[in-house]
């Protein structure tokens, strides 16, 4: 093989590593499992300090009085947890409300990340009924 050669090949190894590093440590930072609660609760000491993104509803939403620190209960079937948020909430983030939060689970509940909470309100999106019109109706 002569040098050129050599030299291109050495180079597009290296290349390939370097990105195949990138990727490897993008994926690993940003990676989180997507669990419900049930799922979670069922044997939670194995989720203890992994990244997860934790859907469930959110029951018996408390704000304490002057600031933005929230506790409130996640269910999911006969499973839930305890949540502590301190930031901004969605407007649809009440009693009720289904959720997906961002963070943490340990042995004192569900520690939410900064702009972990995400509220869903199928209700306000559900296509209307159509009512028949036109002729003859």
């Amino acid at each position: 093989m002569s040098k050129k050669a050599t030299r291109a090949v050495f180079s597009a190894v290296v290349i390939a590593g370097a990105l195949s590093l990138l990727l490897a440590m993008t994926v690993r930072e940003s990676a989180a499992y997507y669990k419900h609660v049930d799922e979670v609760m069922a044997s939670p000491e194995q989720w203890y300090g992994k990244k997860l993104k934790l859907h469930g509803f959110a029951e018996g939403v408390q704000r304490r009085t002057d600031s933005l620190d929230y506790r409130f209960t996640v269910t999911t079937g006969e499973h839930a947890v305890l949540a502590h948020y301190s930031g901004i909430v969605p407007d649809t983030f009440k009693d009720g409300s289904e959720v997906v939060l961002d963070g943490h689970l340990g042995p004192d509940g569900f520690q939410v990340a900064p702009n972990g909470v995400m509220a869903k309100c199928p209700s306000k999106y559900e296509a209307a009924a159509a009512t028949p019109t036109g002729p003859g109706r």
